[in-house]
């Protein structure tokens, strides 16, 4: 994903779909309780090596945007991201009040060299270039498709995906998104596909399709900036092909990554991560699922 300094910053999330995961499994936890180099993985937060003592250090840019946080106050604990990653903090025994933020460019996060940072939470997708130098957590978000109409469209009320049958649906090519809409939508036509994401939004905008189907990032950048009068439909997991994931940054090498996949693994097995998902990316950021 991409950050730019304005509102842009979620148009630029578009540049990144379909970034495949890469295999971190090779700096987790062995059977002697050590990472592949040696290192220890306890996890209590007064063994943690962290940027600042005695402090958990958590990153991401500025402005920090909606649905991801909440009034630009990555510290306020609202929003997705600011939320999961206190939820993170808590499962690695840390208080509120023992965890600090810091401002970082969203390219900066995951460019070579040393970081002022233990972990930072910016929609980064995990790609295999990226984790040649830097370390990525286990996935903690994995990024949903959604349906855009305009507002005052036929199938602006859809409620499941069997409504949106007879829907004539703009998709851009060689993307998950049209595999999504193959395989899971199944419109009774074929859907209408574009060789660049900009032409399907074009087509929404002036009429000529009834929604088009993209990730869910971009479907917020889409109806904030690209598209007036346009609404989220609604939102729903695709199948087939290598989902696009979300992963915490962390400096190469750096020992807490074991600690912080157990901790996200954990709010994943607690159903907490769901709650939290659900609770900000979905009715309340006007992206209720599709069943």
């Amino acid at each position: 994903m991409v950050r730019p300094s304005t509102l842009l910053a979620l148009g630029a999330l578009a540049a990144a779909v379909a970034c495949a995961p890469v295999d971190n499994t090779a700096t987790s936890a062995g059977p002697s309780g050590t990472t592949a180099s040696g290192a220890s993985t306890a996890c209590t937060k007064d063994q943690l090596k962290l940027v600042n003592a005695g402090k958990l250090t958590i990153g991401t840019d500025k402005p920090a945007y909606e649905p991801w946080f909440k009034d630009d106050d990555p510290a306020n604990g609202q929003g997705f991201e600011s939320a999961m990653a206190f939820a993170v903090a808590g499962e690695l025994g840390f208080d509120r009040d023992e965890v600090q933020w810091s401002t970082v460019k969203f390219d900066s996060a995951f460019a070579p060299g040393a970081k002022p940072f233990d972990f930072d939470v910016n929609q980064v997708s995990i790609t295999p270039d990226r984790a040649k130098v830097v370390d990525f957590s286990h996935g903690y978000y994995t990024v949903k498709q959604a349906v855009v109409a305009l507002g005052d469209g036929k199938f602006a009320a859809a409620k499941t995906l069997a409504d949106l049958k007879d829907a004539k649906i703009g998709v851009q090519v060689g993307t998950t998104s049209l595999d999504a809409v193959k395989n899971v939508v199944k419109p009774a036509g074929d859907p209408n596909v574009f060789n660049d994401q900009v032409d399907a939004v074009n087509a929404l905008k002036n009429k000529q399709v009834d929604a088009i189907v993209v990730d869910l990032p971009t479907a917020f950048y889409v109806t904030a900036a690209q598209v007036e009068g346009s609404k989220i439909v609604g939102q729903f997991s695709s199948t087939g092909g290598t989902p696009e994931e979300f992963g915490l940054v962390m400096e190469k090498g750096n020992p807490i990554k074991t600690c912080v996949d157990k901790a996200v693994d954990a709010l994943k097995s607690k159903g907490e991560l769901a709650k939290i998902e659900q609770q900000w990316l979905g009715s309340a950021a006007g992206a209720p699922e599709l069943t």
